[in-house]
């Protein structure tokens, strides 16, 4: 596979494992991203330091928003795929600020959508979110499922986007796959992730925030099971036949577009994933039982049978053994 693959997002945690997997494969990779301070941005050009070190790697340090600058930079560099995974994350940043998000998620996207679409690419990746699931019941969740109730802005524009992709799939035979991600976790992690904050806390002796008293479900996903996923994605885009391949009723019948969910397929109990951390941590952890939180929900559950089926994808990180990662990660980086 010798694709140049342009990456938007590449310093952020899911951008950063999957153009280094790239790059490890001697694929060429173009990474963009704002840089912003959402979070540590010193955690940000660790990683964008550690991606610099490959001879197949560039960069261009801008915002999706900016269509100008994107262009420049998709043209110059002319890939033949597209991966983007840059969006302003979070559900409760997203209730503060429902602008930003908008700005980013939705009018990025749709500059990703024109530009790829101007230059014909061979395949345009987006990443979407398990959030767009919102209050549904049923378990566990398959594309086909309906999408009608998102509870947070941050999904709402997730949806959004999801629908403006599938319009423009259709109007100009654009081959998009949306990727609904699954609480993704691991080293370089992101710092406003629950996991991420309960470690910082521990290993400081305070205590942590635990919403809905811990009665909680999250599909944990660990990060290099979500990115072998992605690579098996690269060279298989959708097209109008793959309907009748695979016989799925979330295939598009009128575009060479899919929504896939890429996720753990197992359901863990929040609690469980906190007494896990405690052990691998080796301390007692101070907690501050709270109410559900605004624009949250209560379980998250994938099903990647279809995912499976165009790609031999097989999650095999048991959630124990990802904390483990995550912690040695954590201490090394910070020095503890």
């Amino acid at each position: 596979m010798k694709s140049k693959i342009f990456i938007t997002g590449s310093s952020g945690f899911i951008g950063f494992h999957t153009a280094k997997k790239f790059l490890d494969k001697g694929i060429k990779v173009h990474g963009f991203d704002s840089m912003n301070n959402y979070y540590d941005v010193n955690l940000k050009k660790s990683r964008l330091n550690i991606l610099r070190k490959y001879r197949n790697f560039s960069f261009t340090k801008g915002k999706i928003e900016n269509e100008q600058t994107l262009l420049k930079s998709v043209k110059k560099f002319n890939p033949q795929i597209i991966l983007h995974l840059a969006a302003q994350a979070g559900v409760r940043y997203s209730i503060k600020k429902p602008e930003t998000t908008l700005n980013s998620n939705i009018v990025g996207t749709f500059n990703i959508l024109k530009i790829a679409s101007k230059i014909k690419i061979n395949h345009l990746i987006i990443s979407s979110s398990s959030s767009v699931y919102g209050s549904n019941k049923k378990f566990p969740f398959q594309e086909k499922d309906k999408t009608d109730h998102q509870i947070s802005f941050y999904a709402a524009t997730k949806k959004s986007v999801e629908n403006l992709a599938h319009c423009y799939s259709s109007l100009w035979e654009l081959p998009i796959t949306m990727l609904r991600f699954f609480t993704v976790y691991g080293p370089y992690g992101r710092p406003d992730m629950a996991y991420f904050k309960f470690t910082k806390n521990i290993l400081a002796g305070q205590k942590i925030d635990i919403y809905n008293k811990g009665k909680m479900y999250r599909d944990y996903t660990y990060i290099d099971d979500i990115v072998d996923g992605i690579y098996r994605l690269l060279n298989k885009p959708p097209s109008l036949s793959s309907k009748k391949k695979f016989k799925n009723d979330s295939l598009s019948p009128v575009a060479p577009f899919r929504i896939l969910n890429i996720g753990n397929t197992k359901k863990i109990y929040l609690l469980s994933f906190i007494n896990t951390l405690q052990k691998e941590l080796n301390k007692k952890i101070k907690r501050n039982y709270l109410p559900m939180q605004k624009g949250d929900v209560h379980s998250t559950f994938s099903d990647c049978s279809l995912l499976k089926k165009i790609t031999g994808y097989n999650p095999k990180t048991n959630y124990k053994v990802g904390i483990k990662k995550f912690i040695n990660w954590y201490r090394s980086y910070y020095k503890i």
